[in-house]
């Protein structure tokens, strides 16, 4: 068997770090249907859902119970009635449905209450609270078929929600809602889901579902949906599997009245909510309200985020080091590339007025996001506010990036072509090549 080497670890976690910061005392609505537990997959998510306990992320969880209830109407010869994906729950399904219900809820707590040593699990201490949390409404007659004790969520008990959070329990939602009359309700799992994380303002919402995420007609996962992007695929009405029929709506709904990001991930995959979480690129197909990229002028606030970009870089000779003293004197230079709250490129423009040129500097993107184009974008960038200061040329100084230049038009000169003020400053003994292109 091949083990990673340490190194690979150490960097992986090195670059979770931004992540963890930004997680802690945030809330997670993580919803999964009851094949996790039919299909014994319940012990290593456990595992997962310790280790974002532990880092402070507070999670609610909710849980499906169709194969389980489908076994028990088979058992009992009952009738299995579907209209338009949604149980028609008789008085025999309803009977199975809280059978289902509480046998789940008991696995599932049975199973967060691990506390074996030299496991995953050891000293976990994990509390779960569950409760009449949803109150619920019958869906009544739908395309002419009565649902009868399939109902909707009318409201999420938001405040005792929070409470238990506050106490450091992980809540469980289960797909039952109760009405003030007493009626018991047959409910989705991705309408609970989707309404508590509304109600209690998540900062994601994150399905687990059969396939690994939303894919385009070619086949290919798409990493990253907007809301517009995601409402043409379904209004497209092309042939979905099923799961992403039934949440991909539903993450619309969630991701346009604010909930942060909804992520549609494989339950299949081991470690896949911590893949997910945890690294730049994910494993399956995040949602989002807007484009995650933006460029923007710098501002002071991004001078250290800035110093861990280049500072790589300037390790390695391909950037002359800055002071954080100098960056934040020259700010106003630079722009930013940010991804999700990150920075992960940027670029200087320095001007020389008087010779109409400008110097573009500290061109850098993160290790993880090379090779997408987004150097060009920073270069564009540049560019554009070189022309609106009505500069004729932009010129480079670079010592290994020669190529990636010339292959944008930039073309190599001598030293002497450079403006005055900064032949005067050039380093002889850095030799680095200079490269200019015309406006």
């Amino acid at each position: 068997m091949t083990t990673s080497p340490p190194s690979a670890f150490v960097h992986w976690f090195r670059a979770a770090a931004p992540y963890i910061h930004a997680f802690r005392g945030k809330t997670f609505v993580i919803a999964f249907g009851g094949e996790v537990l039919s299909d014994g997959q319940f012990t290593r998510l456990a595992h997962d859902l310790n280790l974002l306990n532990s880092l402070g992320v507070r999670l609610v969880l909710v849980h499906g119970v169709r194969p389980q209830v489908e076994e028990h109407l088979t058992q009992r010869d009952a009738a299995i009635r579907y209209a338009d994906g949604l149980r028609v729950t008789d008085d025999a399904a309803l009977a199975c449905v809280k059978e289902a219900v509480g046998e789940v809820r008991v696995e599932i707590e049975a199973l967060l209450s691990m506390g074996l040593p030299n496991s995953p699990m050891a000293n976990a201490d994990i509390r779960v609270a569950s409760g009449n949390f949803v109150t619920a409404r019958p869906l009544g007659v739908r395309g002419g078929v009565d649902l009868l004790h399939t109902g909707e969520v009318r409201k999420i008990n938001a405040a005792a929600i929070r409470q238990r959070l506050e106490d450091n329990d992980i809540v469980l939602l289960s797909p039952l809602g109760y009405s003030p009359t007493g009626e018991i309700f047959n409910l989705s799992l991705e309408n609970v889901a989707t309404k508590a994380a509304l109600a209690l303002d998540a900062d994601k919402l994150i399905f687990l579902m059969e396939t690994e995420g939303v894919h385009n007609t070619r086949g290919g996962l798409l990493r990253v949906l907007t809301v517009p992007e995601a409402e043409k695929i379904v209004a497209a009405k092309r042939s979905l599997p099923e799961d992403v029929g039934f949440y991909l709506p539903c993450a619309i709904t969630a991701s346009k009245q604010g909930v942060g990001r909804v992520h549609l991930i494989s339950r299949h995959v081991d470690g896949a909510l911590l893949s997910e979480l945890f690294t730049h690129a994910g494993i399956g197909t995040m949602l989002t309200p807007a484009r995650l990229e933006t460029l923007r002028p710098a501002s002071i606030d991004d001078v250290g985020g800035i110093l861990e970009l280049i500072r790589p870089l300037e390790e390695d000779g391909m950037l002359v080091r800055r002071s954080r003293e100098r960056l934040e004197m020259e700010i106003e230079r630079f722009i930013v590339l940010e991804h999700d709250g990150m920075l992960i490129g940027c670029a200087a423009l320095y001007p020389f007025a008087d010779e109409r040129a400008g110097e573009l500097a500290c061109l850098a993107v993160h290790i993880d996001y090379r090779g997408k184009s987004r150097g060009d974008a920073l270069l564009e960038a540049a560019e554009k506010k070189a022309r609106a200061l009505k500069l004729k040329r932009l010129f480079v100084l670079t010592t290994h990036t020669a190529h990636w230049f010339i292959e944008r038009d930039f073309k190599e000169v001598d030293v002497s072509e450079l403006p005055t003020r900064k032949q005067a400053l050039y380093n002889y003994q850095r030799r680095s090549k200079v490269f200019v292109k015309p406006l």
